[in-house]
């Protein structure tokens, strides 16, 4: 499994998000920091999901690398978040 896969299921299994897309943004980084031959290094997850409501942005952003700890801690070297509203 690729790790934007991992990352597209462990969020969802967590949030149940309404709406979730995983991009990877590796190949922008190339011959930066953490950056390695395949990518899978950077990513950016747009999530939107009933589970943040009412926490803050900081809390939200909390859940999501939590549960994302394995994935920061060994294959990914950054991770942009963003909350969409849950409409």
């Amino acid at each position: 499994m690729s790790v934007a896969d991992t990352i597209r299921a462990k969020l969802t299994d967590r949030f149940s998000p309404l709406q979730l897309e995983v991009i990877d943004e590796s190949e922008s980084h190339h011959g930066h920091s953490g950056w390695r031959e395949g990518g899978e290094t950077h990513f950016r997850v747009r999530i939107a999901t009933r589970n943040f409501d009412g926490l803050s942005r900081v809390a939200q952003h909390r859940a999501v690398m939590d549960a994302l700890d394995a994935e920061l801690k060994d294959s990914v070297h950054a991770l942009a978040i963003e909350v969409l509203p849950a409409a």
